[in-house]
């Protein structure tokens, strides 16, 4: 990467680009004016005197600085109607970004150690998600996440509960402080999920070690790891990664943000690519990051010299990997194939 030495993509071409996100928390989409208004609402005091001092926080060491973060702006989302207003937001920013399938993570666990019951955060983003294609022209999927770092325990009673209410959720992930948390600890969670058939994915490899990322795959079974940039460290682990094709949803700007990489010209990404590696594109938590899903592959033009035939390749690869049915796939591919017709 890049392939060739052709004229760079401009900004309003990088933004037709069809793409699909399959890394989005989409409490990370809490943008400042929406944590405000819905404060206001709900009638809670935040700490921050306004929308600038609210803006100064945005200044990360590591990911639990990050965390710190989010989890104190989550005091907002109290109702069904928060939860949707939050939905419908990503989405309309979705649509801008040339998004055309989303699957969307979320963080019950995040609400219910607050008192918001686990029906309020899934049925206020679930019935937004139902009607994304007929709303904003993007099809979508759910995807409940446990918090690594609460027990074990507690993610298996959830997703229990998940089951018996039949919630309309595509799958199960694994997220938040990832070191000293090992995916190891989750193998009855993960049971459950594929003996009900919900699809498997986790978090691994961004701040954890490679070994974490082989026990995602070896012991949850998941069939994409989330971030992965780690995965470099272990060759064993390269190949296999390789020669099975298995999704790694990388965020170039999240692992800036959290000083996972220091610097986007660093990042490993093409070099992933170089390696074979299936790489996809992600925005993770947009709101926190610096850009959505257009403004990351913008940047690659930018910064490493992307070319039409690099973004439409990562773009191929989120089809794919994307939980879809080959009916599902096969517009997605076309209108991939057709846009790059159109800017090469």
């Amino acid at each position: 990467m890049p392939t060739n030495t052709t004229a760079p993509l401009t900004p309003a071409q990088v933004l037709a680009l069809p793409k699909v996100e399959l890394h989005l928390h989409i409490e990370g989409t809490l943008e400042p004016e929406l944590i405000l208004r819905l404060a206001e609402r709900n009638g809670i005091r935040l700490p921050w005197a306004d929308l600038a001092d609210l803006q100064k926080q945005y200044e990360f060491t590591d990911l639990q600085s990050f965390l710190t973060l989010y989890y104190a702006n989550m005091a907002v989302l109290q109702t069904p109607a928060d939860f949707a207003d939050l939905t419908r937001a990503y989405l309309a920013r979705a649509k801008a970004a040339g998004v055309r399938h989303a699957e969307v993570f979320l963080d019950p666990q995040a609400h219910t150690v607050r008192g918001v019951s686990l029906a309020t955060c899934i049925n206020g983003v679930a019935e937004v998600l139902e009607q994304s294609e007929a709303e904003f022209g993007l099809t979508s999927a759910l995807i409940v996440t446990f918090l690594r770092d609460r027990p074990a325990a507690e993610a298996l009673a959830m997703l229990e509960e998940l089951i018996e209410m039949e919630a309309p959720i595509e799958g199960i992930g694994l997220d938040s402080a990832e070191v000293g948390h090992p995916p190891a600890d989750f193998v009855a969670v993960y049971d459950l999920a594929r003996a009900h058939g919900l699809e498997c994915v986790a978090h691994a490899g961004e701040e954890g070690p490679p070994e974490y990322v082989w026990q995602a795959l070896e012991l949850l079974q998941v069939s994409r790891i989330d971030h992965g940039i780690r995965s470099l460290e272990d060759e064993n682990l390269v190949n296999h990664l390789v020669e099975r094709q298995i999704a790694l949803t990388v965020c170039p700007f999240s692992n800036v943000r959290l000083r996972v990489v220091d610097t986007l010209d660093v990042h490993p990404l093409p070099e992933m690519l170089a390696r074979g590696l299936a790489v996809t594109v992600n925005s993770d938590d947009p709101a926190y990051f610096g850009g959505y899903l257009d403004d990351n592959f913008q940047a690659l033009v930018t910064t490493f010299g992307f070319t039409a035939a690099d973004l439409a390749a990562l773009s191929r690869t989120a089809v794919h990997a994307a939980f879809l049915t080959e009916d599902q796939r096969e517009p997605l591919l076309v209108a991939i194939e057709e846009w790059q017709a159109a800017v090469s």
